[in-house]
């Protein structure tokens, strides 16, 4: 259910930035989000569709980029990159690692009309 409240975010961030570059129409949005963050992007379209209505970002299409989860061992310093969840180092098997990428969720960019 968290993923309305983060639409509703997203709606917030475009509007703003929509309104500042006097846009008559949001048409595209692009948002980034990493493999290990909880968010679900069929979730946040469904909410998309319902809160946009009857706003600027009405009809406007989302985009969804997912970065894939990437750690560094803490104890060989190997960097390796995993599908979805999180794994021990391939290199020594140590679970003693640090996140470098994958939890990111931000609004990258937008496009309007003017």
């Amino acid at each position: 259910m968290h993923e309305l409240a983060v639409t509703e975010s997203i709606l917030s961030i475009a509007q703003k930035h929509a309104a500042k570059a006097n846009a008559s129409k949001v048409t595209d949005i692009y948002i980034v989000i990493g493999k290990l963050s909880s968010i679900v992007d069929d979730s946040v379209q469904f909410y998309w569709d319902i809160i946009s209505q009857d706003t600027i970002c009405e009809f406007s299409t989302l985009h969804f980029e997912r970065i894939s989860a990437r750690f560094i061992c803490l104890n060989c310093s190997t960097e390796y990159e995993v599908a979805a969840e999180m794994m021990p180092c391939p290199n020594c098997q140590s679970i003693h690692v640090k996140v470098l990428a994958g939890e990111e969720f931000y609004l990258d960019s937008i496009e309007i009309e003017r």
